[in-house]
């Protein structure tokens, strides 16, 4: 999967931008403000392409059993968080497409209700 695609997306989820809030190299997607995906950028470019996405940590343990290519987060909550290292291959983008899905609807159902209405309306 190119890094177009991904962008292309994540950005196609509701509400959903993005942005570089820790420094120009990590790409970041948010719903309502709160992360679901991100990018290094600088590892693309260098051909290793991975992708951080939250998920349910019971799921993330069974994800992290079947495929070599997906493991604990990256400097990032190894309960919560996996890296997709995409350029190793064994990850279809439909699939890919779907731990994205996986990932969003995570973060929207650990929002306030409040914010859920909010995304509703949108």
């Amino acid at each position: 999967m190119h890094i177009d695609q991904i962008r292309d997306y994540c950005l196609s989820k509701k509400a959903s931008t993005e942005d570089f809030p820790f420094d120009e190299e990590t790409l970041v997607f948010k719903v309502l403000g709160k992360m679901f995906a991100l990018v290094p950028l600088k590892r693309w470019e260098r051909g290793e392409a991975s992708i951080n996405l939250k998920a349910d940590p019971e799921y993330s343990e069974e994800l992290r059993a079947e495929y070599h290519s997906i493991r604990p987060g990256y400097h990032m909550s190894k309960k919560h968080w996996n890296t997709l290292y995409i350029h190793e291959g064994e990850l279809e983008p439909q699939f890919i497409k779907a731990l994205i899905d996986h990932s969003y609807d995570r973060v929207v159902k650990g929002m306030t209700k409040k914010l859920r209405e909010s995304l509703n309306n949108k």
